[in-house]
């Protein structure tokens, strides 16, 4: 039996990507030490999902790794050296905000992490997949130098500029400021693509815009989507972090984000990087999440306002053409309606 290493498994995509591959008969290693705990508090761990990955998988093995000690997940990759067929890296620090607090925690996490992975993956098992889930932050704020215009509830550019669609792995990388957390990912981002490319590898980048889906574990500093729908569900007050509450996301189901890391294991390539999201069709901005929450929920959201987090993005939407030129089966099968109902429901 072949072996599919998760790390993250208990968070949202690791999680959805372990039930997934097992399902495909892979046994599932996932490494997972609840740092989502001491990142965003006691709310926001994910002990529960360890315990549901137990229950459900047959033969789930966990292991409790801090990603950062490469000696403890060295073991590991000998342990299952032969055996080890797939690696989906999703542990990750998540939070823009926590990382300025926490820089070297955050690189080391989200930079030095990945690239042990990677050795370990050279030495160990070099014909496995190795598939990293990035992040749009990767661009830093140059999103914001679009020629935005304001809207009643969103912020929007016209319908002839070459990013209406979304954006694509063509905008520049360089000459942005990135945040600290957009660093530490495209450091991260860079050496995954590297190690196919100068290596060899079968490496694939999924650079992710908003991730969500009802085993989020969302947070006030990380999850918008998710913490939003939390919100409204228990009456909680929730706070809008700059630009009139009209800054633009699109959102993708995990479940969907993991579909398309199938497609890519079933038919790999070196060193590929693809900008990945809802879309357009699965756009909105805080104010109208705002308004389908209260729609759902019968009752008026409490907001209150907060200062923009510096390098924050205004209008991010993925434009998946790359991926699914490649990949032309893939789909989306969670319209962002159905991603709130369902994420409602589960609270």
């Amino acid at each position: 039996m072949g072996v599919c290493l998760v790390t993250g498994s208990c968070g949202l995509v690791g999680s959805e990507s372990a039930f997934y591959f097992a399902k495909s008969g892979l046994k599932i290693v996932g490494i997972d030490n609840d740092m989502r705990a001491k990142y965003f508090g006691k709310t926001a761990s994910t002990r529960k999902m360890k315990k549901l990955l137990s229950e459900r998988i047959s033969g789930y093995e966990h292991h409790a790794l801090d990603i950062r000690q490469l000696t403890g997940l060295e073991k590991v990759f000998e342990k299952y050296a032969k055996d080890i067929k797939l690696i989906i890296h999703s542990a990750a620090q998540p939070s823009h905000d926590w990382a300025t607090d926490y820089p070297l925690v955050d690189f080391n996490v989200n930079a030095t992490a990945t690239l042990q992975l990677l050795e370990l993956t050279r030495k160990y098992c070099p014909r496995a997949i190795f598939i990293f889930s990035s992040s749009n932050k990767v661009y830093g704020d140059t999103p914001n130098h679009l020629p935005l215009r304001e809207l009643p509830l969103r912020w929007e550019i016209e319908e002839n500029h070459s990013f209406y669609h979304g954006i694509d792995e063509s905008m520049s990388v360089d000459s942005s400021k990135h945040s600290i957390f957009g660093v530490s990912k495209l450091a991260a981002d860079i050496m995954v693509q590297e190690y196919g490319r100068y290596f060899g590898m079968r490496t694939g980048v999924f650079r992710a815009g908003c991730l969500t889906g009802p085993n989020h574990a969302g947070t006030e500093l990380h999850g918008f989507l998710s913490y939003l729908v939390k919100c409204a569900a228990n009456q909680q007050k929730y706070t809008i972090f700059g630009y009139k509450g009209k800054q633009v996301r699109d959102n993708i189901h995990s479940y969907d984000l993991v579909t398309a890391f199938d497609y890519f294991y079933k038919n790999p390539r070196t060193g590929e990087a693809y900008n990945i999201g809802g879309g357009r069709q699965n756009s909105c901005s805080i104010l109208e999440a705002i308004g389908m929450c209260e729609k759902l929920s019968g009752r008026t959201l409490e907001d209150q306002y907060g200062q923009a987090r510096s390098a924050d993005h205004i209008w991010y939407i993925s434009n998946v053409r790359k991926f699914q030129s490649q990949y032309p089966q893939w789909h989306q099968t969670y319209s962002l309606n159905r991603i709130l109902e369902e994420m409602f429901h589960s609270y």
